[in-house]
């Protein structure tokens, strides 16, 4: 038996509305027109069932796994379904010494759909890579978590990637409304009375999530009582019981996306920052250490000498974070974080490192100049460690001499912009400059 086909009395008996109303064509298929609307290569390659080794990426309930489905009842050859979960090195084993019986026997295909490769550690991934090379199998691998953190690069070489988005409000609305209309495997053999007040919550909290959509509208269905005429009447009050706010996934991959948005955000918006910083520790349970340690880099990263304050100020919430804890520290936090925000930019700290590490691949070995060299030893004389100038004896306490290794004389490492405070600095590296 297909592993997705049941008979109308299972589907009643024992499968849930959303397994129920899987698509079974590309028609009936739900968004992602990006990839599978017409003329688009994959939706090309399906219906020639000519569909080559593919990766599909994207959040939970966005149908990468109703694609699978559709591409199993469109393809001629074998159709073998693992999850990653569950899935052992023999289970792979087995699956492609068939496939090389049905090829060699029959001249048929087999296809293999992953579910959750991200859950496949490297060994077992290895251990798919020959079938893949030689076509023994073609691969479908799907996934929710970024496939470059968690897929080996050489499978993803020999994979096409396929991204799909999120799925919406309308989408949701389109299956609801479909699974009310179907008798045969939907709830259109039930007296239903949906009110578009429930129709739209579940469809908003369900957020792109179809699958989650359709299992609180079952879950109404089945569990509200019919009236006195014998229908069931599902009410907005009704449908805010079948279905909470969806718990926010904390994946690893998603904390570093939300990390990195943070980061950005500091180089040009107050409302980002702060928007992410709260999301990531209210709602994703992330350690606001981790944001405090990033907001400590970005200040000397992105901010620099512009305005030096926006170290003191992160380094303090750190500290206001360590004796006070979470929530308290929340206010100063927030605070640090505005500051750097709304301070001045400037990348110059970074690029002077970077050509000061350049500098020093340039050079075998730097030999420190006579006249800076350590003279607080009886001899130093006599070896010619003489003729540093002190600055604090001259002028504006400065006076040019060479500090450099003579292969890098008149390099310049640090360049002050004329943001912020680094404005003052250009200004007295260019007098010093010209002197």
């Amino acid at each position: 038996m297909d592993l997705f086909s049941l008979s109308r009395e299972e589907d009643r008996n024992g499968r849930l509305l959303a397994d129920r109303m899987r698509p079974q064509t590309l028609d009936e298929y739900i968004g992602q027109e990006h990839i599978i609307g017409p003329g688009k290569l994959l939706r090309r390659a399906i219906e020639a069932d000519q569909v080559s080794s593919i990766l599909l990426y994207g959040p939970p309930g966005c149908g990468k796994t109703t694609l699978a489905h559709i591409i199993s009842t469109q393809t001629k050859g074998a159709f073998v379904r693992l999850n990653a979960v569950e899935a052992s090195v023999k289970d792979v084993r087995e699956v492609i010494e068939q496939a090389q019986s049905n090829k060699s026997l029959y001249g048929t295909k087999t296809i293999l759909f992953l579910d959750e490769v991200h859950r496949f550690n490297s060994s077992r991934q290895d251990a798919l890579l020959p079938a893949v090379e030689n076509g023994t199998i073609i691969f479908i691998g799907a996934t929710t978590e970024n496939p470059f953190h968690y897929v080996n690069g050489a499978l993803m070489s020999r994979s096409t990637l396929f991204q799909l988005e999120p799925l919406n409000r309308d989408h949701a609305m389109i299956a609801m409304r479909r699974a009310l209309a179907n008798e045969d495997r939907g709830l259109g053999f039930m007296d239903l009375q949906v009110d578009d007040a429930a129709l739209d919550h579940i469809a908003s909290m369900a957020n792109g999530d179809i699958r989650r959509a359709l299992n609180a509208l079952e879950l109404a269905a089945l569990t509200t009582p019919p009236g006195q005429d014998g229908s069931i009447h599902i009410t907005l009050e009704v449908a805010e019981e079948s279905i909470r706010r969806p718990t926010v996934r904390a994946d690893e991959s998603t904390q570093y996306d939300v990390l990195s948005a943070f980061h950005k955000s500091i180089r040009g918006s107050s409302d980002a920052a702060l928007f992410w910083f709260l999301y990531a520790v209210e709602k994703l349970g992330m350690d606001p250490m981790v944001f405090l340690r990033r907001l400590i880099a970005a200040s000397s990263e992105d901010i620099g000498l512009a305005n030096p304050q926006a170290m003191v100020q992160a380094v303090s919430a750190l500290e206001a974070y360590r004796n006070n804890g979470w929530p308290e520290a929340k206010l100063n936090i927030a605070q640090a974080i505005l500051f750097a925000v709304e301070s001045p930019k400037s990348n110059a700290v970074v690029d002077a490192i970077s050509r000061a590490m350049s500098a020093m691949d340039e050079v075998k070995s730097a030999e420190v100049p006579l006249h800076l060299r350590d003279a607080h030893y009886k001899g130093a004389v006599k070896l010619g460690h003489v003729g540093y100038k002190y600055p604090h004896d001259y002028p504006g306490h400065y006076v040019k001499q060479d500090y450099l290794p003579k292969e890098l004389n008149n390099r310049l490492f640090y360049q002050a912009t004329e943001q912020g405070n680094e404005a003052k600095i250009a200004h007295n590296q260019r007098l010093r400059r010209s002197e």
